[in-house]
């Protein structure tokens, strides 16, 4: 592994940590005692229609595993979709079943939050 590689799995290894960091944060809110089902279907919209990213959360995670797909799509043996396709699927997965899920279950908590 050449020195370049090296410093970018460190710094997707950082990234990694605190994304889990701030995950773990967000399921410590989530277990206290005192989140209401409007505040539950707050958060879970947050996921999906974070200001930040288009998109929200749960769009970014899909579009980084859509750049890992098509980078795995120039570089993988065969050019077969062993493992573009599955990364592929992962991201629709998340983008289609993942996040409407998310946004049944807010509406059923709290419908008025919707826009």
């Amino acid at each position: 592994m050449t020195a370049a590689a090296r410093t970018r799995l460190d710094r997707v290894r950082a990234s990694v940590g605190i994304a889990s960091l701030a995950l773990q944060q967000i399921e410590d809110d989530l277990s206290t005692d005192d989140v209401d089902q409007e505040e539950l279907a707050a958060i879970l919209r947050e996921l999906i229609e974070d200001t930040d990213p288009p998109g929200g959360f749960l769009a970014s995670v899909a579009q980084l595993l859509t750049a890992a797909a098509r980078r795995a799509e120039r570089i993988e043996p065969d050019r077969d979709g062993d493992a573009s396709c599955p990364l592929h699927e992962a991201a629709a997965l998340i983008t289609d079943d993942v996040g409407q899920r998310l946004l049944w279950a807010a509406r059923a908590l709290h419908p008025q939050g919707d826009s």
